[in-house]
C-alpha cells in the first residue's frame, strides 16, 4: 500500500509548512537517536530553532520600533499641522514632510511593516504544522500509517467503509472532528491519520477493543510520543468543570504571552496621547485573555507551542532590550543613513542631506504652529479690547439698567456710528 501521509495545506503557505515539516522531522529523528520519542519536546526544540532563525527579522523589527518611538512626536507635530484638512494638496505636503522625518532617521516609512509581512506566512505555516504533525513530520506519519494499515485491512482496503465506522465511533466517544473537512463524503488516506491522529488514551483502548487489529506495542508507542509531562497532547485542558493538570497550560500560555507583551511595549515608549496607544493597551489585555481561552479548547500540543514561544520571546525580549538600551540612538542614525546613502550611490545618485532637510522641514512646522497661535492670541486681545471699549462707553453717567441709561446709550450709539 502506498505511504500515507496526513491532509497538508496547500496554497500560498504551502511550501512554508513543507520546510517547517523538515525542520521539525529531523529533530524527531535526532532526539529518537537518545531514546527520546516525544512530540512535546520536539515542539519545543522546533520553536526554538525557529525563533533563532527568525531573529535577525525581530531585532530588525525592534530597531525601527526604537526609532519609530523617537519619530512620534516629530510626526505628530506634522499630523497636528494638517489636521482637518483633507484637500489633495494640505495631504501630498503632509505626506512629504513625513517622508523627510523618516528619511532624516535613514528608515523607511513600510520598514515595520516589511517584517511583519515576512514573518506571517511562516507563523501561519507553524501554527499548521503544529496543529497537523503527521502531515509534515514523516518519521511520526509512519507510525500511524502502520495503524491505518491495519484499520484498512479490515474492511479490503475501501476507504468508504473504514471512514463511515470511523464517523460512527467518533460520535459515540466524543472524538474531535475539527479540520478534518467531509470525512465521509470524501474519505482519503490522509483523512484518516488526521482522524487517529486526535484521539487521546481512553480513545484509543475504545478503538483497540473495537477493531482488534491494533498492537499494544504501538498504542504505548503512540501514548508515548503524545504525553508531556502526563499531559496527553491530543486532548484538550476543557474536560469539564473538574480542573485537571493540563489546565496549567492555558493559564501558562496567558500568563507568558502577557509578560512577553510588556516587556516588549516597554522598549516602545509610546506616548499615551500616541494614535493606537490605547488600541495598544487594550489588546496587551485581551491577547493573553484570548489565549487562555483557545488553549482551553484547542488540543494541548498547541497550548505547548504557545507557551514554548511566549518564553523564547521573553528570553529574546531581555536580550534585545538589553542591546537597544545601551545603542546610541544618533549612532543608529548616522548607521541607517550610511546604508541609504550606498544604496542610492548604487543608483548612481548622489547623497541627500537627509538630516538638514527633515530638520528644516520640522523647524518650519514648528515656525508655522507658532505664527498661527501668535496670530489667534492677537485676535483673542483684540477682541477683548473691543468688548471693554463698547462696555464702558454705554456705561457712562446714568445709573446702569434705568430708563435714562438706556436713553443715553441710543444717543451715544448715534453719535459714534454718525461721525
Amino acid at each position: 500500500m502506498d505511504f500515507l501521509v496526513a491532509t497538508k495545506i496547500g496554497g500560498f503557505l504551502g511550501p512554508f509548512a513543507e520546510i517547517l515539516g523538515y525542520i521539525m522531522d529531523a529533530i524527531f529523528r535526532f532526539t529518537s537517536m537518545f531514546g527520546v520519542m516525544n512530540i512535546g519536546v520536539c515542539i519545543i526544540l522546533f520553536t526554538l530553532i525557529v525563533k533563532i532563525l527568525m531573529f535577525p527579522l525581530t531585532f530588525k523589527q525592534q530597531k525601527f520600533t526604537k526609532l519609530n518611538a523617537v519619530m512620534q512626536p516629530e510626526i505628530q507635530a506634522i499630523q497636528k499641522k494638517y489636521k482637518g484638512k483633507n484637500d489633495q494638496e494640505s495631504m501630498m505636503k503632509m505626506n512629504v514632510e513625513t517622508k523627510a522625518v523618516y528619511e532624516k532617521y535613514g528608515v523607511s516609512m513600510t520598514g515595520g511593516c516589511l517584517q511583519l509581512v515576512i514573518q506571517l506566512p511562516i507563523l501561519f505555516a507553524l501554527y499548521r504544522v503544529i496543529y497537523n504533525i503527521p502531515a509534515y513530520v514523516s518519521s511520526v506519519g509512519n507510525i500511524f500509517y502502520q495503524v491505518a494499515d491495519k484499520l484498512l485491512g479490515t474492511v479490503n482496503g475501501d476507504v468508504q467503509v473504514l471512514a463511515n465506522q470511523l464517523s460512527e465511533f467518533a460520535t459515540a466517544n466524543k472524538v474531535s472532528m475539527t479540520m478534518i473537512s467531509n470525512f465521509t463524503t470524501e474519505p482519503t488516506n490522509a483523512k484518516i491519520v488526521d482522524f487517529l491522529y486526535k484521539l487521546n488514551p481512553t480513545q484509543w483502548s475504545l478503538l483497540q477493543d473495537q477493531y482488534g487489529v491494533i498492537e499494544s506495542s504501538s498504542i504505548e508507542l503512540i501514548e508515548r510520543m503524545n504525553s508531556f509531562l502526563g499531559i496527553n497532547l491530543a486532548s484538550t485542558p476543557w474536560q469539564g468543570f473538574v480542573p485537571n493538570i493540563a489546565w496549567l497550560i492555558p493559564i501558562l500560555a496567558g500568563l507568558t504571552q502577557w509578560y512577553s507583551a510588556k516587556l516588549m511595549s516597554s522598549n516602545q515608549n509610546m506616548n499615551d496621547d500616541a494614535p493606537g496607544a490605547s488600541m495598544m493597551k487594550q489588546m496587551n489585555v485581551m491577547m493573553p485573555l484570548m489565549s487562555v481561552f483557545f488553549c482551553f479548547t484547542f488540543p494541548a500540543g498547541i497550548g505547548i507551542y504557545w507557551i514554548a514561544q511566549s518564553v523564547f520571546m521573553i528570553l529574546q525580549q531581555w536580550i534585545i532590550n538589553r542591546h537597544l538600551n545601551n545603542i546610541d540612538v544618533d549612532e543608529m542614525v548616522k548607521k541607517n543613513i550610511e546604508k541609504a546613502n550606498a544604496k542610492r550611490a548604487k543608483k548612481g545618485l548622489p547623497p541627500q542631506k537627509i538630516s538638514q532637510n527633515a530638520t528644516t522641514s520640522l523647524k518650519q512646522i514648528q515656525a508655522e504652529e507658532e505664527k498661527k497661535e501668535k496670530e489667534l492670541e492677537l485676535k483673542k486681545a483684540k477682541a477683548a479690547e473691543q468688548i471693554k471699549e463698547s462696555t464702558e462707553y454705554y456705561s457712562k453717567d446714568p445709573k446702569p439698567g434705568s430708563l435714562a441709561a438706556k436713553a443715553n446709550m441710543v444717543k451715544k450709539y448715534n453719535e459714534k456710528h454718525n461721525k
